[in-house]
């Protein structure tokens, strides 16, 4: 296979270029990553991270090269104050607890929260206070002068004790837009009580990006020997957006989570921030470890329980993706033309997708990748041209049924695998049937039940096996008649596949199924409708996965199919010669 060309990318930042006008040069800038997945990111709706969970994602910002790391409000519930007795010894990352200004009438010294953030014992405070005076006047019920002094003894309460502190300035940009000098006192509060970062919040994410430029610009003026900040909720989609205007701006700290989770519809998405203003704007992150990101957006995803978002910006799986013919045969020729980063700066990959819309460079390019392109066999030759149009006519054909290889691309493999010459499936279907015990649910109760109100289905396989004989190189086939009982049809006849495949393939033992999907494809067929199943397995023994697909109108013949495709590829590391060569 022939590389594609890597000419340098005209897209990404040549603010070192030697011929760029020395200007660009001095706005080149170290941004601090001040990330808040653990306090604000498990505000968002379904995340909610356990003590090691948080100890586990604070690691690995810390190995990513993240500057702060806020883990969470010791005041406000005991599991943040069990994760700051126990997050020590960070490496890079210094770490954050974050609360409020003390409480009106009081005093620094007896506000629980104010002592509690003492208690947390970290280098650096984060304090929110308001800054618009709609919220003084209606949230906090406070004149606007105590407001100010509220926001100055507790920076000055902190930086007596030695901390680094950081005012976020809650409603910031809605505030300036409302009183200016208002908005500007609360700032100049915590500047006079010595603030080491003011960070200003689009809290409502209900600001456009031209005036986060404008009104940040300000702030940098006002204040040039203090560091300013950025912190933005995405409310109309723009969390990213005005974060990079702040940057141009004169913002030097992003505050945002991982994947951008958060309350309402989420915080600023670090995962598209840093690359953009590393890559992009030529600012200095995170450095080489920015190739991390991928797979700390995907480690985030699972040990939060989320989905893997296929189409997010660097880090997902579609990113990079490349399906219509003449797309993938210019990229093929160079990445520049349909891609604007090279992937593997991201730590993510190209991909070839395979579909009704492909061309010839789509089959050609995935059958290279998975190495079946014999060397003695010329891709331009009449033989393999007739395989790949055999193959692309199929998964045309297939598609049109209601495939989808795109998220199953272990059965295109398989469909590639089946074109080479001699090669023998390793097992064969001859029969197969599943049996559900009939009971009657009545107002939740099950009539005629089992003993323990279950019921039982039964599977039967009949299986035609090539396996060699003793160690020898032949393969003679067997037959193997197996009977199964499991929790459903598709579990009872993975019970039976396995009965007769594991004394012939025993690595099986560690491959399982770990997500079984079912889609109807035509709704208004109603009970006649195609279904299509794509059935998940993995290897334990590398964490390998691959995903199956079949669509049929019954929906065990579905599932068992895929079943099947899925064993097979199993299978394939372990096929003796006389299957692969015939």
């Amino acid at each position: 296979m022939v590389a594609p060309v890597r000419r340098p990318n005209p897209r990404l930042s040549n603010l070192e270029a030697p011929d760029n006008p020395g200007e660009l040069r001095k706005q080149k800038k170290t941004v601090q990553i001040y990330d808040t997945t653990l306090r604000d990111g498990s505000q968002g709706e379904g995340i909610s991270l356990t003590v090691p969970d948080k100890l586990k994602l604070a690691q690995r910002l810390d190995e990513f090269g993240a500057h702060y790391i806020e883990g969470g409000w010791p005041g406000s519930n005991p599991k943040d104050e069990s994760f700051f007795a126990q997050c020590k010894g960070l490496d890079n990352a210094k770490l954050v607890a974050f609360g409020s200004t003390r409480y009106k009438g009081t005093t620094c010294e007896h506000d629980k929260n104010v002592q509690a953030l003492m208690k947390a014992d970290t280098p650096v405070v984060t304090l929110v206070g308001k800054a618009w005076d709609h919220q003084v006047s209606v949230v906090l019920e406070a004149t606007l002068d105590e407001n100010l002094a509220m926001i100055s003894d507790t920076v000055a309460f902190f930086k007596r004790k030695g901390r680094e502190v950081m005012l976020d300035a809650e409603h910031f940009y809605d505030g300036y837009k409302a009183s200016p000098a208002y908005a500007l006192s609360c700032l100049h509060a915590a500047v006079k009580a010595g603030v080491d970062v003011l960070v200003l919040c689009d809290t409502n994410g209900g600001t456009l990006p031209w005036e986060i430029d404008e009104i940040t610009r300000v702030v940098v003026a006002e204040f040039p020997t203090v560091r300013i900040g950025i912190h933005c909720h995405n409310d109309m989609e723009l969390a990213v957006s005005n974060t990079i205007a702040a940057v141009h701006a004169g913002a030097t700290l992003v505050q945002g989570t991982i994947n951008g989770f958060g309350e309402r519809t989420g915080n600023a998405n670090l995962m598209s921030i840093v690359p953009t203003l590393q890559l992009k704007m030529g600012h200095d992150c995170v450095g080489d470890r920015l190739q991390q990101l991928t797979d700390l957006s995907r480690y985030t995803d699972e040990i939060t329980n989320q989905p893997h978002v296929p189409n997010r910006p660097y880090v997902g799986a579609s990113s990079f993706a490349h399906k219509g013919g003449l797309h993938v045969a210019a990229v093929l020729k160079d990445e520049n033309t349909y891609q604007h980063i090279d992937p593997v700066l991201v730590g993510n990959e190209r991909r070839i997708l395979v579909s009704e819309l492909s061309g010839r460079r789509n089959i050609l390019t995935k059958a290279e990748e998975l190495g079946l392109h014999p060397a003695d066999e010329s891709k331009d030759g009449v033989e393999w041209n007739v395989r790949v149009k055999a193959v692309l006519e199929q998964v045309k054909e297939l598609e049109n049924k209601g495939y989808s290889f795109e998220g199953a691309e272990a059965s295109l493999e398989l469909m590639l695998r089946r074109t080479v010459h001699g090669y023998r499936p390793p097992f064969e279907l001859l029969d197969f049937s599943v049996s559900t015990d009939n009971k009657r649910v009545v107002y939740g109760n099950v009539l005629n039940a089992t003993p323990n109100n279950e019921s039982v289905t039964q599977a039967s396989v009949k299986l035609a096996l090539l396996g060699p004989e003793d160690g020898g190189d032949q393969c003679p086939t067997k037959i193997c008649f197996e009977i199964a009982e499991g929790n459903g049809p598709v579990d009872a006849v993975n019970g039976a596949l396995q009965k007769c495949l594991l004394p012939v393939y025993a690595p099986l033992r560690s491959v399982s199924l770990v997500d079984y999907k079912v889609r109807i494809l035509d709704n208004a067929s109603g009970t006649a409708a195609i279904t299509r199943v794509m059935v998940e397995f993995e290897e334990s023994s590398n964490g390998k996965r691959w995903t199956t697909v079949y669509a049929h109108p019954n929906i065990i013949v579905a599932s068992v199919n895929a079943l099947m495709d899925g064993f097979e590829v199993a299978m394939w590391d372990q096929l003796p010669q006389c299957i692969i060569n015939g």
